[in-house]
């Protein structure tokens, strides 16, 4: 009949007490409480369970219908530059084993997946010649080809992306010193997953045959990122891609 220890014990989780003398009946409605209150506990833990396993395969169903849009997004951009098959694809290669490679955690790196399958397209408003023109292009066709990111960004940007997509396909083309396009962002002001799509862009870029040039081979690349780390291309990034291809034996194949 100590009311403290009675306090206690319903603290730790018991469903009730029973004063002595004991009264029988008194005892028996206690154990029927006791044995609805469980059955409750039990019937509530198997709709959590359900609703858990509901939420978690719709979640993954929405998953593969943005996968599916996004891969649709690229195909539309690479059926306009053939040349470039397969570009965004190999970039997200790269960008996806670069940001492992810096210990990003997974949700992190499968945004930067979807940015990096998707961070060309605002080329499709621009000329399908001048994405294949076999020559040098003149200032007005590179003016205009440097505003694909503008482009992409303002298609994406209305789209409730769990990742900042948008602005990382935005910021893909800015550098470090401020050099880059098209606002001259730099430093830390260009998002990490942005700088790793820069890396992974150059380099697969220069190790690919283009429509005006040959192949420039990806020991130039790794050189050209070496070199200007800290300039144009983020240094960790810049060592974590090194450490792929001479370390670890990356590849696009």
């Amino acid at each position: 009949d100590d009311p403290q220890v009675a306090d206690t014990a319903i603290q730790v989780g018991i469903y009730g007490y029973i004063i002595k003398p004991l009264d029988m009946n008194e005892v028996l409605i206690n154990i029927r409480n006791s044995l609805r209150r469980r059955e409750l506990e039990i019937a509530n833990r198997k709709y959590r369970r359900d609703l858990e396993q509901m939420v978690e395969e719709r979640t993954s169903s929405l998953r593969q219908a943005m996968d599916g849009i996004i891969r649709a997004m690229s195909r539309a951009v690479e059926l306009r530059d053939p040349y470039t098959s397969g570009h965004q694809q190999r970039v997200a290669l790269l960008s996806v084993a670069i940001g492992a490679e810096m210990d990003l955690p997974k949700d992190r790196i499968d945004g930067i997946r979807l940015a990096a399958m998707i961070h060309d397209l605002g080329k499709i408003t621009v000329p399908a010649g001048i994405l294949s023109k076999p020559t040098r292009l003149a200032d007005y066709e590179v003016a205009l080809i440097r505003t694909h990111p503008q482009v992409g960004y303002d298609i994406l940007k209305e789209i409730d992306f769990p990742w900042p997509i948008a602005e990382m396909v935005y910021q893909h083309h800015e550098k470090m010193n401020g050099s880059g396009y098209p606002r001259g962002l730099s430093g830390e002001d260009i998002l990490l997953e942005a700088r790793i799509l820069c890396v992974a862009d150059v380099v697969e870029a220069m190790a690919s045959y283009r429509p005006y040039r040959p192949a420039i081979g990806l020991d130039q690349a790794l050189l050209e990122i070496s070199d200007n780390a800290g300039t144009l291309y983020d240094f960790q990034a810049m060592q974590a891609c090194q450490r792929l291809f001479r370390e670890k034996g990356f590849s696009f194949a």
